[in-house]
């Protein structure tokens, strides 16, 4: 018999936590033991997400989760209803159940949120239900910065003064970007780059998601209560750098010469329901908020 069950708590029920996780892993390997490492930074997925879950003699057969993110958009604080999660047990696509928790969600954020945003390499999916493409670009500007001193550290995730210090950044941080950037916000930030390396710039208090290659610089966030300009992040890199892409809205970087292009992160759109004042401005939603 199938039945459906609105849990808006994973503390109500025990077992939500463990059945949902049984449906993710089925639908997106490895799942699990990326919630589990987020824990490890003092965040986790059960303490950020509203879940929504259809369930088939209790095993969960659709689920999509809500989360709140705090954002600036065009200098505005304003909270977001994030969608993320979404998946559907193989056996049970196309029989309508999708549908039902979608319909189920949207009315539940209608009544919270002006705006939603997800990212997804599917728009097709969402676009029945209100959702429209936003379009996103990667910067580009060419640099001379020669090699300096280390200027950065690798930031220890094992290591409890270093995630203390990460959370403090985090509840403290400036947005990246005055058009579209993310403010005190943990689970989703530590969902995404917990596990990738985080590099610390002690003088200026400030921490990097970056690679470096080939005397190329990929930006994909800061994370400071004060964001500096680019040219203070360069000196402080201890290779020569002669090219920057930056994955996010760079106003802030107090650059003259750049260079905007139409670009999908990691083959995924950007999606929005309802009000979004920074429609029509050349953005990207930095990978470390994207849901």
């Amino acid at each position: 018999m199938t039945q459906y069950r609105f849990k808006r708590s994973f503390t109500a029920d025990s077992n939500v936590s463990q059945q949902m996780f049984d449906l993710l892993e089925i639908v997106f390997s490895g799942i699990t033991d990326v919630a589990e490492e987020i824990k490890k930074l003092g965040a986790s997925w059960e303490s950020a997400s509203t879940p929504f879950i259809y369930f088939h003699n209790d095993i969960a057969i659709s689920h999509v989760g809500v989360l709140e993110i705090p954002m600036q958009i065009m200098n505005s604080l304003t909270t977001v209803g994030g969608i993320h999660g979404v998946a559907t047990h193989p056996e049970f696509r196309r029989q309508g159940y999708y549908r039902k928790v979608m319909e189920e969600v949207l009315s539940y954020c209608d009544q919270l949120y002006q705006t939603l945003i997800l990212t997804t390499p599917n728009p097709e999916f969402y676009t029945p239900f209100g959702f429209r493409v936003i379009p996103e670009y990667r910067f580009q500007t060419q640099v001379k910065s020669p090699a300096s001193s280390n200027g950065f550290r690798v930031l220890n995730t094992a290591d409890r003064q270093d995630v203390e210090l990460l959370h403090r950044l985090l509840e403290t941080r400036s947005p990246v970007s005055h058009i579209v950037g993310i403010v005190n916000e943990k689970p989703v930030f530590c969902f995404n780059e917990g596990s990738r390396i985080l590099s610390y710039a002690a003088d200026l208090d400030l921490i990097t998601c970056m690679n470096i290659e080939d005397n190329t610089l990929h930006l994909f966030d800061i994370v400071a209560t004060h964001i500096p300009p680019l040219k203070e992040i360069l000196s402080r890199i201890p290779d020569i750098i002669t090219q920057v892409f930056i994955y996010f809205t760079p106003d802030r970087l107090e650059l003259d010469n750049i260079q905007a292009l139409p670009y999908q992160l990691e083959d995924t759109v950007l999606m929005v329901r309802g009000k979004f004042a920074a429609e029509g401005q050349k953005l990207m939603l930095p990978r470390s908020g994207r849901c």
